[in-house]
């Protein structure tokens, strides 16, 4: 018989879903894959065939995760496996060719299976800097649109779009930090290509699947694309470098170290992470996880002849 205190009972469920609904899962122990990119500098080659420099790692640690090095040339099978493990993948800059390198070729697997599964439910954050953002364009394009650009070690501040507080990446930014990144020259650029905003409009399929979040201009005038992300994936790409603010340090290269700086370096690393955790992704046990971790390499002192403190060597 349904009793009165079955009636209460009932009705104080309701109201509690009602005003407390289902919150979802957050991952609390989120890691990140980086791809390792090739070894293109002469003061490289003794050491490995391909690397990743300290500072992506330290980026990535310093919002709370840990990190898992993906090496090229494996097979898809053993992508696919790594995929399903991690909690999203940042691409890192570099030098490769955007098309047909081993980098370009590891990429491609990981944005495929990105967008699968965030099609599927399976939200899956994918993050590209400077040759990171220029592989994204060319992976959503299906060609190299890029052009000469003159902003090779120079800081500068990002001409943002008008309705930025609508974008994903920069919906929590305080009008402080915002009128910083605006302002000051807080955003470290390293690179002699980029693409425009001619030609990234012109192009449909960029178009239509990323929206420009900011600009900038290279030491000649010529504009380029700074900042992006997908319209309806998480996928997020930077033409600059936010991991040099905190973690490099060489005195002859434009990394800005001001406090607004660092305040950026920290919001963006914040930022990935809050999206990875949105992915329960995990590995098949313990013993496997632990055997993925950049934990297991040492990490090379290379400040006395790069731009990095330091570089994981494979």
């Amino acid at each position: 018989m349904f009793s009165h205190w079955n009636f209460i009972l009932l009705f104080a469920q309701l109201t509690t879903t009602l005003a407390f609904p289902k919150v979802q899962k957050i991952n609390e122990r989120p890691i990140i894959g980086i791809l390792a990119q090739e070894v293109t500098d002469k003061v490289f080659f003794p050491f490995g065939k391909t690397y990743i420099a300290d500072s992506y790692v330290h980026f990535l640690e310093s919002a709370g995760c840990r990190v898992a090095p993906i090496r090229l040339n494996l097979n898809e099978d053993e992508y696919v496996k790594i995929f399903k493990s991690i909690n999203g993948v940042l691409f890192p800059g570099g030098a490769a060719d955007l098309l047909t390198s081993d980098f370009a070729r590891t990429a491609k697997i990981f944005y495929k299976l990105a967008i699968e599964a965030t099609s599927s439910g399976n939200y899956f954050p994918v993050w590209g800097t400077c040759m990171g953002f220029q592989i994204l364009t060319a992976l959503t394009s299906g060609e190299d649109l890029l052009s000469a650009t003159s902003a090779d070690n120079i800081s500068l501040p990002l001409q943002l779009i008008n309705d930025i507080s609508s974008s994903k990446m920069f919906q929590s930014a305080s009008p402080e930090l915002l009128q910083a990144l605006s302002h000051e020259n807080i955003t470290a650029n390293f690179h002699h290509f980029g693409i425009t905003p001619e030609t990234f409009l012109a192009n449909e399929k960029l178009s239509n699947f990323y929206r420009i979040l900011s600009t900038n201009r290279d030491k000649k005038g010529v504009e380029f694309v700074s900042t992006m992300e997908a319209r309806n994936f998480p996928i997020y790409g930077v033409q600059w470098h936010p991991e040099v603010n905190r973690f490099q340090w060489h005195r002859d290269l434009a990394y800005p170290h001001s406090e607004n700086a660092i305040w950026i370096s920290q919001y963006m690393a914040n930022f990935i992470i809050s999206e990875a955790r949105k992915n329960l992704n995990h590995f098949a046990n313990e013993q496997e996880e632990e055997k993925s971790l950049i934990y297991n390499y040492v990490a090379k002192y290379t400040a006395n002849i790069s731009g990095y403190e330091q570089a994981y060597f494979f």
